[in-house]
């Protein structure tokens, strides 16, 4: 038969360890060794044999006993005794001490608790200039609010629940299986510690109906699509008087006819005309502030970006406003007369250095590139294609 191992030397402990430090050891080698998840020949020996060494060293006076006479000191005290019996100590009382925490709670952990209500969650759409310029909204929900007839306790005539007896008050039941201790909620209070005794007839003991409620939603300048904003207590009603949850409100903002959104930057095209391309002049712009009158340089180019700066979106954490972002489009004329049509062919004959003198080619070119720096590099670029492909 081997020799009996010191208990220090069982736990991997030294003889000046704190009792800290030997709740810490137990735990880690009682998971390490355990019969239900060790399956390995030696592993309820080994579990025994921790045991046996926690259950003296854990207590103060085995241990100084243990301490000054070694094993004959606590001979038939603990040492050699059957973990899964009671004996001197309580093997399933020290097992959910130690793992109570995996378990649900060990002894004396378990508290009563409110049942504290749902949180809710909404959907608000905004127009661009709400969440820009921040709005007041009114929304509807149906949800529980507190029974007026017993005033949220849920006891008739207003009487407060009283502690539970079956789990006398903690909300929890002790269940044993085995040598373990596990906590469970009781079933009787719901883990509440409370049962109602005399139910009030109008919320059958829950202190709280189904109601229909209007609520006023500050909503705050810059919010955007995906921002959420939180009501505190404005969610469901908690169980016999508990508080209430929140109410969160997600913002979705709806798509605008001119603007698009970025962050903080609006964006938007601006149509021109041909004649106001090529010479320039005053274009009244819309901003979500009024409009305003910008200036189109002479030989502006359709695509050319113009930015009005502070004309975006105020920040909701600053005061600081976007950008707003006008494209110019140049937009060509449709329906036109006879007349018109004319006065642009010989537009573009002119354009052309058709109307040049001396008839000098060279001069037409000249006249032709300087007109129309985009379109000569992009058919001086294709021709050059052509070329290097015919090669």
């Amino acid at each position: 038969m081997a020799a009996k191992r010191d208990y220090y030397e069982v736990l991997g402990l030294s003889k000046d360890c704190s009792d800290a430090d030997i709740k810490k050891a137990f735990k880690r080698l009682a998971i390490k060794y355990h019969p239900d998840r060790n399956k390995d020949a030696d592993a309820g020996e080994k579990f025994r044999e921790i045991n046996e060494a926690y259950q003296v060293l854990s207590d103060p006076q085995k241990r100084a006993t243990y301490d000054q006479f070694g094993f004959d000191g606590v001979n038939g005290a603990q040492a050699g005794g059957n973990p899964f019996e009671g004996g001197a100590g309580d093997f399933g009382d020290i097992f959910g001490d130690i793992f109570g925490d995996i378990f649900g709670g060990g002894r004396g952990a378990a508290q009563p608790r409110e049942v504290r209500g749902h949180d809710l969650r909404v959907r608000m759409s905004l127009t661009l200039e709400e969440a820009v310029k921040g709005v007041q909204k009114k929304i509807s929900i149906q949800t529980y609010v507190p029974c007026e007839h017993c005033h949220g306790t849920g006891g008739k005539n207003g009487s407060r629940p009283v502690t539970c007896p079956d789990c006398h008050g903690t909300g929890q039941i002790r269940l044993r299986q085995g040598f373990m201790s596990i906590m469970q909620p009781c079933q009787k209070c719901n883990g509440t510690g409370q049962i109602v005794s005399d139910p009030c007839p109008k919320c059958g003991g829950q202190g709280r109906v189904q109601k229909s409620r209007t609520i006023m939603v500050s909503i705050p300048a810059g919010v955007d699509t995906g921002d959420r904003i939180r009501l505190a207590g404005e969610g469901e009603a908690g169980l016999n008087g508990a508080p209430a949850g929140d109410l969160y409100v997600q913002v979705e903002i709806k798509e605008h006819k001119i603007f698009t959104r970025n962050g903080n930057d609006l964006y938007c095209e601006l149509p021109i005309s041909f004649t106001t391309a090529a010479l320039g002049g005053q274009v009244e712009v819309p901003t979500l502030d009024g409009r305003v009158n910008v200036t189109i340089r002479p030989e502006t180019q359709t695509g050319t970006v113009m930015r009005l700066s502070g004309k975006g979106v105020k920040s909701i954490n600053s005061s600081g406003k976007g950008n707003l972002y006008c494209k110019i489009v140049l937009e060509t004329p449709i329906n036109l007369t006879a007349k018109q049509k004319d006065l642009l062919r010989q537009f573009e004959a002119s354009l052309n250095g058709e109307d040049v003198k001396f008839g000098d080619a060279k001069a037409k070119d000249a006249e032709r590139s300087s007109h129309k720096p985009k379109s000569e590099g992009f058919f001086n670029g294709v021709k050059k294609f052509f070329d290097d492909l015919s090669k």
